[in-house]
């Protein structure tokens, strides 16, 4: 097996990214729903040609890393699926509903982006996860404030930053204790070094969110009035449905598994919907309200397939259908396309090529931390997965951090403050996928407004530049 230049392991992700652009031209939205699929497809046939061919890696290595992070991203599909059908039992039970009539009762709609911001962060922080806080609390709060008329690519980005801001420094986030453990670091230790960076960095975000969200209350024309009239002609609001996301929640402060935990509660929610909500199923249901098959098919059939139910306005029409688990099969044809793509460039050796010429770069504090984060965006976009966007750089500089010695609380926070946060900014990463997925938002939609994101490795960049608690040799740099 022969190793790959610069030029050659550059190709398949230049041939990869040059037709995401071109589709994203004639596609559009649909971008995930099939283009980028077949780009990813095509880009890792060309890097399988060039790798057996070229540099003599058996196929038989190649299949061996796809079939390998297929593998590895299994949880991740289980867990979309599952969101899929949650979501859906959910808006039918009148969960979401309800959420969002008390929602538009209670916060001012000035408000609205800065509230989603902090208790989305606030959620993610308890449970330790993003993606189940944007699948669940998201799914509501995304409804309420399209209600409200706000832009979607606004609330996509507050919901996307409070949740990614609360997963990265919750002590219960796999990517927390994976960053830490990657780096050699004790997890608390790597908790609160990372609060040098993030506490700043979310207080400035939730600023521009307040002040946008202001800004942009005073343009909408909607009658909130109405639009809370209609949601009770719909459906039967009441407070008592906020015990099944309530429960929902606990579920996951007793760490059940995150499969388990949204299955049960979107089984439990389907089958209330069949007692608190008769109007709706029978418009699912083509059986009589109280026979015994109107009690299993309902359930089955919101939480598996498209729904459509009549209410009094178009936008909360779009609010009350549905799609099930069939609404996350294109999301889990864009992840197994991923990690097509990113097997081919490991097996090929292309990674470990471009990561060690970005080694070369680092010649100094800031661009030492500024060439750790290029490298985590770069297998964000290259590997399309955030776990390998971690562990391959964690892997890779661990060693250098010491030789140059850096404490390895440093890497941990450099590879945090970029490989978790940029995951979701990109349409083929099985990040970026999921929360398009979920939220209904295309990637390229929502990815400008999701400022934390952005704002949280330029504070890791300055920090590091100013020499802030960052240590060498056991005495700080500055």
């Amino acid at each position: 097996m022969k190793k790959p230049g610069l030029a050659l392991s550059l190709l398949p992700v230049a041939i990869l990214v040059g037709i995401i652009i071109i589709a994203s031209q004639l596609f559009g939205g649909d971008l995930t729903s099939g283009p980028a699929q077949i780009a990813l497809v095509f880009a890792a046939a060309v890097g399988s040609l060039i790798a057996i061919y070229a540099l003599k890696v058996p196929w038989e290595k190649i299949e061996e890393a796809m079939v390998t992070n297929l593998k590895n991203a299994g949880g991740a599909i289980f867990i979309l699926l599952m969101i899929g059908a949650l979501t859906a039992s959910w808006v039918q039970s009148g969960v979401v509903p309800s959420l969002v009539y008390y929602g538009l009762q209670l916060v001012h709609p000035s408000v609205f982006l800065i509230v989603i911001f902090v208790f989305t962060a606030l959620i993610s922080l308890l449970i330790g996860s993003s993606w189940t806080t944007i699948g669940t609390i998201g799914v509501a709060m995304m409804s309420a404030g399209s209600i409200l008329g706000l832009h979607p690519g606004w609330l996509a980005g507050a919901i996307i930053s409070g949740s990614y801001f609360g997963d990265k420094i919750s002590p219960l986030s796999d990517t927390t204790n994976l960053a830490a453990s990657i780096s050699g670091v004790k997890l608390y230790d790597h908790v609160k070094y990372m609060l040098i960076t993030n506490v700043p960095a979310v207080i400035v975000t939730g600023i521009i969110f307040a002040v946008i969200g202001a800004s942009a209350a005073k343009e909408t024309a909607l009658d909130v009035h109405t639009q809370m009239a209609d949601i009770s002609s719909t459906y039967n609001v009441s407070p008592w449905l906020l015990l099944i996301p309530a429960f929902t929640i606990f579920l996951m402060v007793k760490k059940i598994s995150p499969i388990l935990t949204l299955l049960l509660s979107a089984i439990f929610a389907s089958v209330i919907a069949c007692f608190v909500q008769p109007q709706i199923i029978s418009q699912i249901s083509p059986f009589d309200g109280n026979s015994w098959q109107t009690f299993l098919y309902a359930p089955i059939k919101l939480m598996s397939s498209h729904v459509d139910i009549t209410a009094p306005n178009a936008m909360l029409t779009k609010l009350a259908s549905t799609n099930g688990i069939s609404g996350m099969l294109n999301t889990v044809w864009l992840i197994i396309s991923v990690t097509i793509f990113g097997g081919m460039l490991e097996a090929g050796g292309f990674i470990q090529t471009i990561t060690e010429k970005l080694e070369k770069l680092m010649r100094n504090t800031v661009s030492l931390v500024a060439t750790t984060m290029a490298t985590c965006v770069f297998c964000n976009v290259a590997l399309s997965e955030q776990y390998m966007a971690i562990i391959v750089p964690g892997n890779m500089l661990r060693k250098l951090y010491k030789d140059k010695g850096y404490e390895g609380r440093l890497l941990s926070r450099s590879i945090e403050d970029s490989a978790t946060v940029t995951s979701v900014l990109i349409p083929w990463n099985t990040c970026g996928a999921m929360q398009a997925g979920v939220l209904g938002v295309p990637t390229l939609v929502y990815a400008p407004y999701c400022l934390f994101n952005y704002i949280s490795p330029l504070f890791s960049i300055f920090v590091a530049a100013i020499g802030y608690k960052v240590w060498r040799w056991g005495k700080r740099i500055r």
